[in-house]
C-alpha cells in the first residue's frame, strides 16, 4: 500500500508546524505536527478500512440519487451553478490575499456592486448552453436557487455583502451518498449555503446523508490582519515558509481544495483550508476514507483543481507551474503524470479570482469523454491523444468569475463503485 508521508522534513509544512506551534502553544503543536505526518498511524489502527481495500464496496442504497466516490465515474447527475445577481465581494484581508494586485482596484471601486452587467449577461449565457450541453449528453442538471447577494448582512463578528452560487464545487463536496457543506473561508460567502438548501432537502429526503462541517464564527482572530503581501514575490515567499492569511482559529476550509480517488482524498493547506478544516475531515471521513495532505510551489493557494486535477483511475493532471512536492508518491504507485499545456487565453481578458490555468479546471463525464473549453485547443488535442474525446463548451466569460467545469459543477451522482487507488 502506498504510504503518503505529506510535508515532513525540511519542507514548507515543518515549517508551517513551527510557524502555528509559535503561535498556539505546544500542545497545539503536536496536533499540527500529526497533520503534516504520514496518515500511516490512522490507517494502520484502522485494520477493517485496509482489509477492505482491495474489495469494490458500494454502500450507498440504490434508490438514493447521491452517489459518488471520484471525478470520473460515469456522470449521471451534477448540480451547476448560477451567475445571477453575482457580487464583487468587499475588499477584506482575505480577499486581498486571494487575489492578485493587478486587480485590487476592481475590487476597492466596486466591492458589493453587481460585477459588470454585460459580462455577468455574457456568463449566463455561457453557462446556459453548458447546462443543454450537458443535457444532451444524458446528464440531469439541477440549478442552486437565485438570490439577492447585494443584501448587506451583520454577525456579531463582522459585516458583509454576498457574492454569488456560481461556484457549487467550493462549497459542496459528495463522499459515497453524503453531501457535505463546507464552512468556507471569506466572509463575503458566508451565507452562500442558502442559494443549496432547497436541493439539498430534497436529495436529504430521497435517502442522502447531509453533513454541515461546523460553521466559523470568522471573526477577526480567522485572519491574519497585517497578512504582508504586495506582490507576487511576497507571495511566494509566504507560502515557502508556510503562511496563510486564514489562522487556526477556527476550522474552516473550501470544499474545492479536496479532489476524490476512491478511498483516498487528498486536500491542500490553502488560503481558504486551515489544518484544523483538514482534520475535522479526516476525523469525520475516517476509516472508509484517507485523507491526505499534499502541496504545492504555488504562491497562492487556493481550491486544488486548477493545479492538481484527478482525471481517470491512475491518470493526473499535474501544473506544470506549480509542480507538487509529493509527486513521486503518485508516480511510485504507479500513476501517469500528465502536464497541460500552456493555457491560450488572452492576456486582455479579465480573470478577476482566478489564473489562466483554468484551462485544467475539467469535467470528466466518463473516463472517455472530458468537457473542456472551446477556445482551448491546445489541451483539447492533449485529450485526445490519451484516447479521451472532447466536449467543447466556451465559458471565457463564465471564467472571470473564478472557476471552470469542475468550479461550476458538483457532481451529485456518478455510476460506480468504492474501491481504493493506491494499493
Amino acid at each position: 500500500m502506498l504510504r503518503v508521508r505529506c510535508l515532513r522534513g525540511g519542507s514548507r509544512g515543518a515549517e508551517a508546524a513551527h510557524y502555528i506551534g509559535s503561535r498556539l502553544g505546544r500542545v497545539f503543536t503536536g496536533w499540527v505536527q500529526r497533520s503534516f505526518q504520514s496518515t500511516q498511524a490512522a490507517t494502520a489502527s484502522q485494520n477493517s478500512c485496509a482489509a477492505d481495500d482491495n474489495k469494490a464496496t458500494s454502500p450507498v442504497p440504490k434508490d438514493c440519487p447521491v452517489c459518488s466516490y471520484n471525478e470520473w465515474d460515469p456522470l449521471e447527475e451534477v448540480i451547476v451553478g448560477r451567475a445571477e445577481n453575482a457580487c464583487v465581494p468587499p475588499f477584506s484581508v482575505e480577499v486581498k490575499a486571494n487575489t492578485y494586485e493587478k486587480y485590487w482596484g476592481f475590487y476597492q471601486k466596486f466591492g458589493g456592486q453587481s460585477f459588470p452587467k454585460e459580462h455577468l449577461k455574457k456568463a449566463i449565457a455561457e453557462i446556459e448552453e453548458m447546462c443543454n450541453i450537458l443535457k444532451r449528453e444524458g446528464v440531469i442538471v439541477k440549478r442552486p436557487d437565485p438570490i439577492d447577494w447585494s443584501v448587506k448582512y451583520k454577525t456579531p463578528d463582522f459585516e458583509s455583502t454576498g457574492m454569488y452560487a456560481a461556484m457549487p464545487r467550493d462549497i459542496l463536496l459528495v463522499v459515497g451518498n453524503e453531501i457535505i457543506e463546507a464552512p468556507m473561508a471569506w466572509r463575503a460567502r458566508f451565507f452562500e449555503y442558502r442559494a443549496y438548501r432547497q436541493l439539498i432537502k430534497e436529495y436529504f429526503n430521497s435517502g442522502a446523508k447531509w453533513t454541515t462541517a461546523p460553521k466559523p464564527t470568522m471573526a477577526d482572530k480567522l485572519y491574519d490582519q497585517d497578512y504582508p503581501i504586495s506582490s507576487v514575490e511576497d507571495r511566494h515567499k509566504l507560502a515557502a515558509q508556510g503562511k496563510f492569511v486564514t489562522t487556526e482559529f477556527e476550522p474552516c476550509f473550501d470544499a474545492a481544495d479536496f479532489i476524490r480517488a476512491g478511498r483516498d482524498i487528498f486536500v491542500q493547506r490553502s488560503q481558504v483550508t486551515n489544518y484544523m478544516g483538514i482534520e475535522w475531515m479526516k476525523r469525520h471521513l475516517a476509516p472508509d476514507y484517507r485523507v491526505h495532505v499534499i502541496s504545492f510551489k504555488d504562491p497562492n493557494p487556493m481550491h486544488i483543481d486548477a493545479t492538481f486535477n484527478i482525471i481517470g483511475p491512475g491518470l493526473v493532471l499535474s501544473n506544470p507551474d506549480r509542480p507538487c512536492h509529493q509527486i513521486e508518491l503518485f508516480k511510485k504507485a504507479g500513476w501517469t503524470v500528465i502536464h497541460p499545456p500552456v493555457p491560450l487565453i488572452p492576456d486582455d481578458h479579465p480573470l478577476w479570482m482566478s489564473s489562466k490555468w483554468l484551462s485544467m479546471n475539467v469535467l470528466m463525464l466518463d473516463e472517455k469523454r472530458v468537457m473542456v473549453d472551446a477556445n482551448e485547443t491546445s489541451i483539447q488535442k492533449m485529450f485526445e491523444n490519451l484516447g479521451i474525446s472532447t466536449i467543447k463548451v466556451s465559458i471565457r466569460h463564465a471564467n472571470s468569475l473564478g472557476g471552470g467545469f469542475h468550479c461550476w459543477t458538483c457532481d451529485i451522482r456518478r455510476r460506480g463503485t468504492l474501491q481504493s487507488y493506491f494499493d
